[in-house]
């Protein structure tokens, strides 16, 4: 696959430097950081490899990568690494798909609150799936999840969610049986929604009592606990959003699916259409639209368009995937070892290197598909630093 015409690289090295000079001080270190972090990816300050291919000649260069979890360009690998491991914990069972989403006041003050209050949304919908699913009335087993976090709208906009993948089923509350969802049906939304917007407003309230919650700007005078209350009051009563989706093909689906999931970034460099004097257009899904005119096209100033991707850097870190329940790493392989003996069927074969099987070349020619090789390395320039 080849070069997108257009990469977010080419806006922050095009229209970053004179923006930031512009900010003075309003980017936080992880934010610039980012920054620079993918404008070098992939270029000669931070080193690389000479190839050349002994079976038709062809010469190249090829960079060394960031790595930045925030880089479009760097997340492919570290997706198929976390997709082996997960691999081995997959149950032959139905997955399904759940997302919470937080109301838009609470996005508001969640950006200024990000390890705080994502952290929360992690807790209450874990917790929520978790009750809901013990309750006899509704399935009345242990389940496990996987949640991962995205905090971006489809315009890139603050729009903090989780998406998990749960099994459809779980263990008995003795551990001896294990109990499967009705066929294409998981839990309840509505249920599961009104229990999440109480744990979370409850807890969100603890927060603020022990000033865990900083406010600026036009959220600043929700430090008075009298108008903090008051701003409460239509959360408490609005609907919060909880989606269930239709089961799963299979395993091998919910793998396809989860790449598309676990590593995902504000905006990919295929949704990129152009950079000119009108600014950056890019792709975006209108969800309030139906059907062919959901897909459209909008055009943000360059400078908008950098502060809309930064929005969306994760505070130093934080783990962006979850695992809870039957898949928490601390008991997920007897968990699962113990769900396998209920559903009757085989542990996966063990990881591990065949050494009877040759690994694939690293580096592959473009021009005949044989293995190329490294004739030179090339050190990373020095990073310019402060004095001690």
């Amino acid at each position: 696959m080849g070069r997108p015409a257009l990469e977010v690289a080419d806006i922050f090295r095009t229209h970053g430097p004179g923006w930031r000079a512009k900010q003075s001080g309003h980017l936080s270190l992880g934010q610039l950081k980012v920054m620079s972090a993918i404008e070098q990816c992939r270029t000669a300050v931070l080193g690389g490899h000479a190839l050349h291919c002994n079976a038709c000649g062809f010469d190249e260069i090829s960079y060394n990568s960031c790595r930045n979890r925030h880089c479009p360009k760097c997340q492919a690998r570290a997706a198929q690494r976390w997709l082996e491991a997960r691999q081995a914990d997959l149950l032959p069972v139905e997955y399904y798909h759940v997302a919470f989403t937080l109301p838009e006041p609470i996005s508001a003050i969640a950006y200024t609150n990000k390890a705080v209050l994502y952290r929360l949304l992690f807790e209450v919908a874990a917790e929520t799936l978790a009750t809901i699913a013990a309750d006899p009335k509704h399935l009345g087993a242990q389940i496990g999840a996987t949640l991962v976090l995205h905090t971006w709208g489809s315009a890139l906009t603050h729009h903090p969610h989780v998406h998990g993948i749960v099994p459809g089923g779980g263990l008995s509350p003795d551990g001896e049986r294990w109990i499967a969802c009705r066929r294409g049906f998981f839990l309840p939304v509505r249920v599961l929604s009104r229990l999440f917007r109480r744990r979370f407003v409850e807890e969100l309230e603890k927060l603020y009592r022990v000033g865990r919650l900083q406010f600026f700007g036009e959220h600043e005078d929700l430090t008075d606990a009298s108008a903090f209350g008051r701003w409460l009051v239509p959360l408490k009563r609005c609907e919060w959003v909880v989606h269930a989706k239709r089961p799963f093909a299979g395993p091998e689906a919910v793998l396809a699916y989860l790449s598309r999931y676990t590593h995902r970034v504000a905006i990919s460099n295929r949704r990129l259409v152009a950079m000119d004097e009108k600014g950056v257009s890019f792709r975006w899904k209108d969800y309030r639209a139906q059907g062919r005119t959901r897909l459209k096209t909008m055009t943000l100033a360059a400078d908008e368009f950098m502060r809309r991707f930064l929005l969306h850097v994760l505070p130093t870190g934080f783990h962006r995937i979850r695992h809870y329940g039957l898949l928490a790493n601390a008991g997920r392989q007897h968990h699962l070892a113990k769900a396998r003996v209920l559903l009757d069927v085989l542990p996966p074969d063990p990881v591990g290197k065949d050494i009877s099987v040759t690994p694939p070349p690293t580096f592959v020619c473009p021009c005949c598909g044989a293995a190329m090789q490294v004739v030179e390395i090339m050190i990373r320039r020095q990073p310019i630093r402060a004095p001690p």
